[in-house]
């Protein structure tokens, strides 16, 4: 099945969690769903993080995907809001590598960049722009975050087989700690 691969798109967040499957058959994008996890009624953000983590495998589970591509936090003014997406994404990335799937990180510009061709599009814009390319996508969601998860999905497709300095991809553990020996304490 050389031809054929799903990817699951994931924006990480404490509020809500974003995500969208393509699959790729043949090299064309084929729509699979977008959805996302909404958080607000839990109060306990370790309670939130458990969530994400159970969706994510549970994601997984469903559909079966070959790679996964994830928003990479921005940096923003606010340090508690960083801190909060980083544990968010971190979590969504832990379900993946247990599971052994590939991930990619991207910059939220690079995302808009690659849907839209303007790296400062609104949400509105990448939300309009992935309805007209994906054959499927008939109804945007209310909330935008779910289009942002499919967006990642998306740039991932087109960046496929182009890797820039803008991303990073783990196969496994393995891989994530070998590219991350900074991070590690000794």
């Amino acid at each position: 099945m050389d031809n054929e691969k799903v990817i699951l798109g994931i924006d990480p967040g404490t509020t809500i969690m974003g995500f969208g499957v393509i699959r790729v058959v043949n090299k064309k994008m084929q729509f699979v769903q977008l959805n996302e996890l909404n958080l607000v009624k839990y109060k306990d953000p370790y309670i939130k993080l458990k969530k994400i983590f159970e969706r994510t495998i549970e994601l997984i589970d469903t559909f079966k995907p070959d790679e996964i591509a994830i928003e990479a936090p921005f940096f923003g003014k606010n340090v508690q809001s960083m801190l909060k997406l980083g544990r968010a994404q971190g979590v969504a990335m832990a379900a993946g590598l247990s599971r052994e799937i590939s991930i990619t990180e991207y910059l939220p510009k690079k995302i808009k960049m690659a849907v839209t061709g303007n790296g400062n599009a609104s949400k509105e814009q990448v939300a309009k722009m992935l309805q007209q390319t994906l054959v499927g996508l008939k109804e945007l969601p209310k909330n935008l975050d779910s289009t942002d998860g499919l967006a990642a999905a998306v740039c991932h497709f087109y960046n496929s087989n182009s890797k820039s300095g803008n991303t990073k991809s783990y196969s496994g553990w393995d891989a994530f700690v070998k590219q991350n020996q900074n991070r590690l304490k000794k």
